[in-house]
């Protein structure tokens, strides 16, 4: 198998070779979790693999069918409501240890975070949805161990991973917080940490594969100790396949067979496609990656032929239509442009206004 046929696999298995006609919380629940800081251009990472359009996939994150939240390494997620809890119960822990790491010593322990979480939960009862702004004031938290003072966005972070809140509604651009039991009722029956993680490998190279332990460690979060016991414990449920030393790991009904179909994809920033794989070669290549995603991890919008990366993109909002400028890698000729500009067509109807390419 070649970096150009893994590329395509992957299409696949993401479901962006072919637009789904399944509901955006279904797309969701078969990526397992979508990275999502980038709130705009998250919403059409769910939005380029369905033909669904921002106001249906805005309705569903605001309704509760799609969660945001901090979850795996962590960042900020889409993770569907069938899925939130246990996914909660295996990444939460790790990442909170992170967090209490840099908290102790300042006398942020798990008693003092339980005692703000149980003021947010005072605060936000009632379907009461809170700016993180509105609630850090109503906490009015004092200073401890001297000058110290408690990131907002660790404080929110900390309840999230509790499984105490999550996104609310939006107000207009502003993002606000909600208690999570009040959008998604708590399943009465939990996973084992290794049924959890068990779930977890699966989903991931069942809709990320082609993939290596490397990366689902990165994707996950989790050692790549823990990721080869866990891939260990469900060889007989994935395929794979031995590339230049290199074990890829895959779902067992996906066909290897060589049909590759001409493709284009304008890529939101941060999408699954790169940033979920530790080895983005079999996407972009090495002297490209720099133009495409920074050192410290600010990954820009990306098109895609044929699964490679050949350039960038970006959008600028108007009152009336939405501009998009291109560069290209490489010296491009009009007509091939033409063609590549047809599959922007998409973004058109998910966003339902006009696009002015510049």
């Amino acid at each position: 198998m070649t970096h150009q046929e893994i590329a395509h696999h992957r299409l696949v298995s993401q479901k962006l070779e072919k637009t789904s006609k399944i509901s955006p919380q279904e797309i969701v629940h078969h990526m397992g979790a979508i990275q999502a800081q980038d709130y705009a251009m998250a919403k059409w990472a769910i939005g380029s693999r369905c033909d669904a359009t921002e106001k249906e996939i805005e309705e569903a994150i605001d309704s509760g069918k799609i969660i945001r939240t901090h979850i795996l390494r962590p960042t900020w997620h889409f993770v569907s409501a069938q899925d939130i809890y246990w996914i909660l119960d295996v990444s939460g822990p790790q990442v909170k240890r992170i967090i209490l790491a840099d908290t102790k010593k300042h006398g942020y322990d798990e008693k003092e975070f339980g005692k703000i979480n149980s003021a947010i939960e005072k605060i936000l009862t009632g379907n009461n949805h809170l700016t993180r702004d509105e609630i850090i004031q109503e906490l009015n938290l004092k200073k401890i161990s001297g000058e110290y003072h408690l990131s907002p966005v660790l404080i929110m972070m900390y309840a999230e991973l509790e499984g105490l809140v999550c996104n609310g509604i939006m107000r207009g651009k502003q993002m606000t917080y909600s208690l999570l039991e009040e959008k998604v009722p708590k399943p009465t029956a939990k996973l084992t940490k290794e049924e959890g993680l068990v779930k977890l490998a699966k989903r991931y190279f069942e809709s990320h594969g082609p993939a290596t332990v490397s990366d689902f460690s990165w994707w996950s979060g989790f050692s790549p100790t823990i990721c080869k016991t866990v891939i260990h414990s469900i060889v007989t449920e994935l395929n794979s396949v031995e590339i230049d030393n290199q074990t890829y790991w895959f779902r067992t009904d996906l066909s290897l067979e060589n049909s590759f179909r001409k493709s284009v994809h304008f890529l939101p920033a941060f999408d699954e496609m790169l940033i979920s794989y530790k080895n983005r070669e079999a996407s972009i290549l090495l002297e490209h990656q720099s133009k495409a995603f920074t050192s410290n991890g600010i990954f820009k919008p990306v098109i895609l032929e044929n699964g490679k990366v050949i350039g960038t993109w970006k959008r600028t909002v108007k009152k009336d239509h939405t501009k998009i400028a291109t560069q290209f890698f490489n010296e491009t000729e009009n007509h091939k442009k033409a063609i590549l500009f047809k599959r922007i067509k998409d973004f058109e109807n998910y966003l339902e206004t006009k696009i002015v390419i510049e």
